[in-house]
């Protein structure tokens, strides 16, 4: 494994993203071990993306154009909602259900997880990256495909952990103002909304 694939995972996964917002989001409004649900469940979502890669799966998907657009509007409409929910809630922000009552740690995760699994471009992402630090010679190229994968879900997680913690730390300073916490509800759902339309306005 090349240090020229680490640094690159590692940009890749700082660079924040519809995972990042959500991860933030959930630490500063239900705390430290939530986010690591939603750093969890966010970080599940991509393995489905490796594995189609790795498995081949995913260069049909690239050339399956109505594949490509059924998965691309259900992951923009399901970022929409999550936009939608997040405006409509009136208490410390629930991104699933709208209301301010506390979540189990498996829904954040499922959440994130949906977030992830739902946007296609994941998985021409991997179908474009990963083969490009995978030598000629590799007598073994799926094996080493999966290990890149492996390490590229571990720092996934990790950078989303501390993301989602350092959100927590300073979650008691922005809940207990309702003016900041109005506006943290307006940029988590301009961001989700943004998110949603590039994505659903995106070609392959």
């Amino acid at each position: 494994m090349s240090l020229e694939f680490l640094i690159t995972a590692l940009v890749v996964v700082l660079v924040p993203g519809t995972g990042v917002v959500y991860t933030v989001a959930v630490g500063l409004s239900r705390g430290r071990w939530q986010s690591i649900a939603a750093a969890f469940g966010c970080t599940l979502g991509i393995l489905p993306a490796i594995l189609a890669s790795v498995l081949g799966l995913s260069a049909l998907l690239h050339m399956g154009a109505l594949v490509f657009q059924v998965l691309k509007y259900a992951g923009a409409a399901y970022l929409l909602y999550l936009a939608v929910q997040t405006l409509r809630a009136s208490g410390p922000m629930d991104l699933a259900s709208g209301q301010a009552a506390p979540k189990s740690a498996l829904r954040t995760a499922t959440t994130g997880f949906l977030i992830n699994i739902l946007n296609p471009k994941l998985t021409v992402f991997f179908l474009a990256f990963l083969p490009q630090f995978i030598s000629p010679s590799d007598p073994h190229p799926v094996f080493s495909m999966l290990g890149m994968g492996g390490v590229f879900m571990a720092m996934t997680f990790a950078v989303f952990v501390v993301y989602g913690c350092f959100a927590a730390l300073v979650g008691d300073r922005v809940l207990s103002s309702e003016r900041a916490m109005t506006w943290m509800r307006r940029s988590v759902a301009a961001a989700f909304a943004g998110f949603g339309l590039k994505l659903a306005v995106s070609s392959r």
